[in-house]
């Protein structure tokens, strides 16, 4: 057939081998044993065009994934290799550092505060009736009048709508910059408190957690709703702040002034 795919893994010192013909799988599992220890997955695949209307995939489709794999899991290199009519095209993506190089690369040099990376695990429980899982929180980020951006990723996954990590951010930002303001004595007589618009306009920050149960908002997967990883990650933030506000009073200066100048500008 000339629509198939084949699929072949090394693990615990095999090497297993499918191939799939239109959705069926064809001559079953293979095994066989292998010298050299080794471990990973090779995946080749050719659509069949009675399944796929359309087979003319950008290539940008691919970069974009490749990119966002790298940033998410640090000094893994990726490489895409292109077919044109005179070879090969290559790209390489490497973040050694993972997000704290790429909120490095989109700060460039207009930054307000320099990158800060915390990471934590935490374990716990949707609900009392729920089973314990365990969660692993990296979040990098920094403060630019320049550039702002905020993404969130969970188990290497892009959530484009966040869900509760991103409603972990709004919160621990907006009550940590709050409470400086109102210690600080900066706020104006009677003058009402920031909002998340107000932090948003002048964050770069990126956040990759992961953990061992998710659940999805819905099956496009583009954002999670897990009550424990909302609460221990408002927690760890608020922490994070409060520690990095107290050992850095020049930087926590810094963002309460340009959080407050959003802040009058949108008002």
């Amino acid at each position: 057939a000339s629509e198939y795919m084949d699929v072949e893994i090394f693990r615990d010192g095999y090497q297993y081998n499918l191939r799939f013909e239109r959705g069926e799988n064809v001559g079953g599992l293979r095994k066989q044993e292998v010298k050299k220890k080794r471990t990973g997955t090779r995946i080749k695949w050719k659509p069949d065009l009675d399944v796929f209307t359309d087979i003319d995939v950008p290539d940008e489709y691919y970069t974009e994934i490749l990119k966002r794999q790298a940033v998410v899991n640090a000094g893994l290199r990726f490489v895409l290799r292109v077919q044109t009519d005179k070879g090969f095209d290559e790209q390489e993506f490497l973040y050694e550092e993972g997000i704290v190089d790429y909120v490095k690369e989109i700060a460039g040099e207009n930054f307000l505060t320099p990158v800060q990376y915390w990471t934590g695990e935490r374990k716990g429980r949707d609900r009392e009736d729920k089973p314990e899982y365990k969660v692993k929180l990296q979040v990098a980020c920094c403060f630019s009048n320049r550039t702002k951006l905020i993404e969130y990723y969970h188990n290497s996954s892009h959530l484009e709508h966040g869900g509760s990590p991103e409603r972990a951010v709004k919160q621990a930002f907006v009550s940590q910059i709050d409470a400086y303001l109102k210690q600080s004595g900066k706020y104006l007589k009677n003058e009402g408190k920031i909002s998340f618009v107000d932090v948003e306009e002048c964050l770069i920050l990126v956040s990759s957690s992961f953990s061992t149960q998710t659940s999805y908002e819905n099956q496009t997967k583009k954002a999670i709703t897990n009550k424990f990883i909302y609460d221990c990650m408002t927690e760890f933030l608020k922490h994070q702040l409060e520690i990095y506000f107290i050992e850095n009073p020049d930087d926590a200066a810094k963002i309460a002034e340009q959080v407050l100048i959003n802040k009058r500008s949108r008002e």
